[in-house]
């Protein structure tokens, strides 16, 4: 599909919170010449068509060559398509009691690389196979960024109860095929039976949960299997982008309920656990991977997982093609492209940019006037990570903020450096913009 190829490009070219944030959620359907993208809310489709949409129009009209000739942006979830309607179809069926769990064979915990980004889900994922269903752990909430693991842990708890159980009754379902096969079942007049085959179960895997927000009758729905599960010792792990009580558009009763087990955040890997997942996943593909080359991927890719994996299939086909061993001088050919990105030197004006998509307000208020708490604070918050991340003194930041004088920028680095070691949530915008502007 060629959404699909477009997003593949825009993944390459955001910043990783902000794609997941803003270009995974978008559901999309080719409907003859015209790519339709559905948006969750009005605000949504608002700033998709204020801040991406004319880059989406470039990708798939060169993506398409010709074949699609306009986008539509709409508000609204994509119409039941046939492959949802199988789901129903097998879900609701007289057969499907047991459900067969859709898990990626190789997303087993064998194959899960641990460190000190992943060693808390990683336990919390090996307690809920050896105590299923136990209180502390349901629902067992994984939340993160996009390609960190999430769904590898996930699918790993379900293949390890699937050994140690083996008529274990699993359910995996993305959120979206959720909705799906929950819609055309209510079209069929096959409600009870989708009933049964989310609520009989050892164990239910629901991913990106937080695309459920905003549909109305999809999320009543899930607020009863949720329920249900809990009262009959059917375990729950679900994942999303963000904590549970920071889900936007979501009911309070189900951000209350998914707080109720434990919720563990995965962060991006350090550098050491990004070179052992190199060398884990060259070692399953039977490719030698020298560590020296394996440490300058890692120290140049350092946002996810995915983008490990890519970069490192780019680096194994450009050897192939060249006939060569694998050593520093093929990775540089390799990534130069992805490098050279990445080698962008940060400046003040891409801070006031990210800062300001960060927190969703527009760019001017970041060097305007307004001494609003909205507006102050990220400005504050984009004062500190310039004198941090360049090499611009107090009098020059001051200047790039609208003409503010050098006292006022050193107040706002005291006043962030202070509010770092007070205040959770500051600490934590601060190491995330910082994260994203060293990537």
């Amino acid at each position: 599909m060629i959404w699909e190829q477009c997003t593949e490009i825009l993944k390459d070219e955001m910043q990783v919170r902000l794609y997941g944030m803003w270009i995974r959620p978008l559901q999309a359907e080719e409907s003859g010449t015209t790519l339709r993208l559905f948006a969750p809310n009005p605000i949504f489709q608002k700033h998709i068509a204020k801040e991406y949409l004319g880059r989406i129009r470039e990708l798939v009209l060169e993506r398409s060559e010709g074949k699609i000739q306009d986008v539509m942006l709409e508000v609204g979830t994509r119409p039941v398509r046939a492959d949802d309607m199988q789901l129903a179809v097998a879900m609701t069926s007289p057969t499907a009691r047991k459900p067969r769990p859709s898990l990626n064979p190789l997303y087993t915990m064998a194959n899960f690389v641990q460190g000190k980004s992943t060693q808390m889900a990683h336990a919390a994922c090996m307690e809920v196979v050896q105590h299923p269903g136990q209180g502390g752990y349901n629902p067992l909430f994984l939340y993160g960024a996009t390609g960190l693991g999430k769904t590898h842990l996930m699918q790993a708890v379900g293949h390890a109860l699937l050994e140690a159980k083996p008529d274990a009754r699993i359910l995996y379902l993305p959120a979206d095929k959720f909705v799906g096969g929950f819609v055309s079942a209510v079209q069929r007049g096959a409600t009870e039976e989708f009933k049964q085959s989310c609520r009989e179960l050892d164990l239910l895997l629901i991913d990106d949960i937080h695309q459920l927000a905003g549909k109305k009758a999809t999320l009543e729905e899930f607020f009863y299997t949720f329920n249900s599960l809990l009262e009959t010792g059917g375990q729950m792990i679900l994942t999303s982008l963000y904590h549970p009580k920071e889900i936007p558009d979501l009911d309070d009763q189900l951000k209350s309920r998914f707080s109720w087990g434990l919720a563990v955040e995965l962060e991006p890997p350090e550098l050491e656990l990004r070179v052992n997942i190199l060398r884990k996943k060259a070692e399953n593909q039977k490719v030698e991977l020298p560590k020296a080359a394996a440490v300058f991927i890692a120290q140049h890719i350092q946002a996810n997982v995915r983008e490990l994996e890519g970069a490192l299939n780019k680096v194994i086909a450009t050897a192939k093609f060249r006939g060569r061993p694998i050593d520093i001088d093929v990775v540089k050919d390799a990534l130069k492209d992805m490098l050279a990105i990445r080698s962008r030197k940060v400046n003040v004006d891409s801070i006031l940019k990210l800062v300001a998509e960060y927190y969703r307000i527009p760019p001017r208020e970041l060097t305007g006037k307004s001494r609003l708490r909205i507006y102050a604070r990220p400005r504050q918050m984009a004062m500190a990570l310039s004198r941090e991340l360049t090499d611009e003194s107090f009098p020059d930041i001051g200047g790039a903020f609208g003409g503010r004088d050098h006292t006022t920028v050193m107040h706002a680095c005291d006043k962030i450096e202070e509010l770092r070691k007070l205040d959770k949530e500051v600490a934590q915008d601060y190491h995330n913009l910082l994260r994203s502007l060293q990537v």
